[in-house]
């Protein structure tokens, strides 16, 4: 039996090339070599207020870029959160075993509650949560981010104590992740992570931005004041640029060193945006032609949870049952 991978993207905001390059890039890479399960995590989404119209649509979206992107149907499970109810009711039986303590020491918890004089209580409970989405499919393999990296050390002590308490019941993903894809900064902020939630008009570069939109925001990314580049004293900027650059074109550090050294930023942000659009290009039309057809995507989402159900009910029949809750 293959192991089970899982991982999943919020369906808020607009996904964007940091996304695409730190997710689903890897995503698509590694989905034949594991039983693949992704999920639209709309249950995690509404921690905060969403319009329930524009969530609605972003679930689609989100759902046909994945498929845009390349995940296929027929290896991996493209799932929407909220449509297995497994994942709330496996949520409230771990939260019923995980110290407070233990969620009020998670960073993003500490930032969001100081940041704000009153947060709701989805925040606090979001790990509880992600650690049932993992949990549920008894995944093996979580492909996250640094910036998730401590909610998945919580997933695994949240399952180690609740197979103490009550027999195995759960496997315990790997600490030890499969590569992750490379980490895109904003390009307008570039010592902070290109973000969904960000304002700025040129932040980052949505996947379904427009070409002509999304290579004036390349043409506008923050550098120096340099007039080339150095490639031994690379300014935030620059450097998330030629990231840009290499993660696109799969171009390795002594070719992208030898290609850039001494290249005067406008020349460099032209080779990044035509990268750039010309990776898009195929991705655009793809979704153009998947969304064209609801009732194309609406198959792939029944089928891929008529695949998955059964999963997900005999990991709650069993957690029910180890804790003694009534099951027929």
């Amino acid at each position: 039996m293959r192991v089970r991978v899982f991982s999943g993207v919020q369906p808020s905001g607009n996904l964007h090339i940091g996304n695409y390059l730190g997710a689903l890039k890897n995503w698509v890479a590694i989905q034949r070599d594991y039983e693949s399960i992704f999920c639209i995590v709309d249950l995690h989404a509404i921690t905060v207020y969403q319009d329930p119209a524009e969530l609605k649509r972003k679930i689609r979206e989100t759902a046909g870029l994945f498929l845009a992107c390349g995940i296929d149907p027929a290896h991996s499970s493209v799932i929407v959160q909220s449509q297995v109810t497994g994942h709330a009711e496996l949520a409230w039986m771990l939260t019923c075993v995980t110290p407070l303590g233990w969620l009020e020491r998670m960073t993003q918890f500490k930032a969001k509650s100081q940041a704000q004089e009153t947060i709701g209580d989805g925040i606090l409970q979001y790990p509880v949560l992600m650690a049932a989405d993992i949990l549920l499919y008894q995944a093996g393999i979580v492909p996250v981010g640094d910036d998730q990296a401590q909610h998945l050390e919580l997933t695994r002590d949240i399952a180690q104590r609740f197979n103490s308490l009550y027999g195995e019941t759960f496997v315990v993903p790997a600490t030890k992740l499969p590569l992750v894809g490379a980490r895109v900064m904003g390009l307008d902020e570039p010592d902070k992570k290109m973000s969904k939630s960000a304002t700025g008009a040129n932040h980052a570069v949505g996947m379904l931005d427009p070409i002509d939109v999304a290579r004036k925001k390349i043409m506008r990314a923050t550098t120096d004041s340099q007039p080339a580049i150095v490639w031994d004293t690379l300014a935030p900027g620059v450097e998330n640029l030629i990231s840009i650059y290499r993660a696109f074109g799969e171009v390795d550090e002594a070719t992208a060193r030898q290609e850039f050294e001494g290249l005067r930023y406008g020349d460099l942000k032209k080779k990044v945006a035509d990268m750039v659009v010309e990776s898009l290009k195929p991705i655009q039309q793809r979704y153009a032609e998947i969304t064209a057809d609801p009732a194309y995507l609406d198959g792939i989402l029944q089928s891929s949870y008529e695949r998955i159900a059964p999963i997900a009910q005999s990991t709650v029949e069993l957690t029910k049952t180890r804790m003694g809750l009534y099951t027929r």
